[in-house]
């Protein structure tokens, strides 16, 4: 039996969504997968690896950045990338939203991946270099912003892991079911106690109306509930409310 996860290795301008959304290619296109959904976005212009499944607890874990999935990143940079770049980039870059997280970010060789189809705009006297970068959150475009703000745009950006699962033996446009490992699927459970002892202690709570006491004589309390009408006494005129 197939498992509840799904490794796809999303080419370049590919919606992260089944729906059609104009003349734009979706997941639709390439994955034959009833009721299994992204865990997580990539970007229209990015590339790499997507992780689709049908279970919501194991979505949650994987999109959210409290579980502390780190992602890692290809990026190809116009310009030589320097050290102090890089060592900006491990400490936290201020961006308009806020301070990014400490990253890993080292210069790499040109990897040897896929050909991007457009390929990456060749200009002839500015040098290009490619550095790999993990980080544990989700700001939105963050990696972008993040090499943009210490002098290096991001040409091209390929999404190589989260956490344990990589693009190692996908080729681009494939999408594989994998199994949960040990560890997501001891967080899946631990997950789901934790919802299910919340979702108790919710209902415990909650009044139940054989408990409410009773009101035994004609007041109204508080402005709820209604006065009861003695049915011996007969009212000589009537009060009309619109």
């Amino acid at each position: 039996m197939p498992s509840n996860l799904i490794l796809f290795n999303k080419p370049f301008r590919v919606m992260s969504q089944f729906s059609k959304e104009g003349d734009k290619a979706t997941l639709k296109d390439f994955i034959e997968a009833p009721d299994f959904y992204p865990a997580g976005r990539l970007d229209f212009d990015s590339e790499g690896l997507l992780l689709l499944t049908n279970q919501g607890a194991l979505q949650h874990i994987i999109a959210s950045p409290d579980f502390k999935l780190p992602k890692t990143y290809w990026v190809q940079v116009e310009g030589d990338i320097t050290e102090d770049a890089l060592i900006q980039l491990r400490k936290g870059v201020e961006l308009k939203d806020g301070l990014t997280k400490p990253a890993q970010a080292d210069k790499i060789d040109e990897p040897n991946v896929w050909g991007r189809i457009p390929p990456v705009r060749h200009r002839e006297h500015i040098p290009t270099s490619w550095l790999s970068l993990q980080i544990r959150e989700g700001k939105n475009r963050q990696v972008r912003r993040m090499t943009a703000a210490v002098g290096f745009p991001t040409l091209r950006l390929i999404r190589y892991a989260i956490g344990p699962y990589t693009l190692e033996n996908t080729t681009v446009g494939q999408w594989r079911h994998v199994d949960p490992t040990d560890d997501l699927a001891k967080e899946v459970s631990n997950f789901e106690q934790q919802r299910q002892r919340k979702s108790s202690s919710s209902n415990r709570r909650r009044p139940s109306n054989k408990t409410q006491p009773k009101n035994h004589d004609n007041r109204v309390s508080h402005g709820e509930g209604m006065a009861r009408r003695n049915p011996r006494s007969k009212s000589t005129s009537r009060t009309h409310r619109k």
